[in-house]
């Protein structure tokens, strides 16, 4: 049996769509390079990934419009295959709630994923926002499905799982990254998504992958029990995009 087939039994990721990531060169802090990005798609594939949907930030420090995002998404299709590589690839936008994501919603200016226009956002790592549910309101009235980006990463919902079910009362879906789960952040941030987990309240799961040190600990993920309770006590919706 070869190392990569002894992987695959022994690591068996349960789902082969990734709905966040960082992979269109020099646009984020993602892949600096297309040489980076290629390294990274072609170790995604390695893993077992078919269909990638990447997102670039969409913030004060990456201030992304639409057109560069789909320009550099052309050329990395387009590279991939120049270079013969079989995979789908997707292009979304990971958006943080400032003044600049209001005035994009407003104007319908939105990259989303998947037929139910699913939008990926993030919030600060450590302030709380202001009137969330209003603004998780007007998403929706805007016709997209609000998804909040890696939930356990935000510190003022840590301890309190009462937090998340009142997020979840607003109609959110929440997205975890898969790195949590192998401790890649820290304990708190592990215990929190452990947390999501097991009181069912994940939506979809990532790898929010920027760099090639995310890779050591997405493998490490997929022999954990906690990923594999992911899809035995939550709905993942994952799949419903291939």
């Amino acid at each position: 049996m070869s190392f990569l087939n002894l992987f695959h039994q022994q690591n068996k990721i349960l789902t082969t769509v990734d709905i966040h990531s960082h992979l269109i060169p020099g646009i984020d802090d993602g892949a600096k390079n297309m040489e980076r990005t290629i390294e990274l798609i072609l170790s995604l594939k390695e893993i077992g990934y078919k269909k990638l949907i990447t997102t670039p930030h969409v913030n004060d420090m990456f201030i992304n419009s639409s057109q560069k995002i789909k320009e550099g998404y052309n050329l990395l299709t387009q590279e991939l295959i120049n270079r013969n590589i079989d995979i789908e690839i997707e292009v979304a936008a990971e958006y943080y709630m400032n003044e600049g994501f209001i005035k994009l919603l407003e104007k319908r200016d939105i990259l989303t994923f998947g037929t139910e226009k699913y939008l990926l956002f993030e919030l600060s790592h450590f302030t709380p926002p202001r009137d969330l549910e209003s603004l998780v309101y007007d998403i929706q009235q805007a016709g997209y499905r609000p998804v909040l980006a890696h939930p356990e990463r935000y510190e003022y919902l840590h301890g309190s799982i009462e937090k998340y079910y009142k997020l979840k009362s607003f109609g959110l879906l929440f997205q975890i990254n898969l790195t949590s789960i192998s401790n890649y952040y820290n304990k708190r941030v592990k215990e929190c998504v452990k947390s999501l987990i097991t009181h069912n309240l994940v939506d979809f799961v990532g790898t929010d992958i920027h760099h090639r040190g995310y890779i050591k600990y997405l493998k490490s993920t997929f022999s954990s029990s906690l990923y594999k309770q992911a899809f035995q006590k939550n709905n993942i919706l994952n799949d419903t995009l291939k």
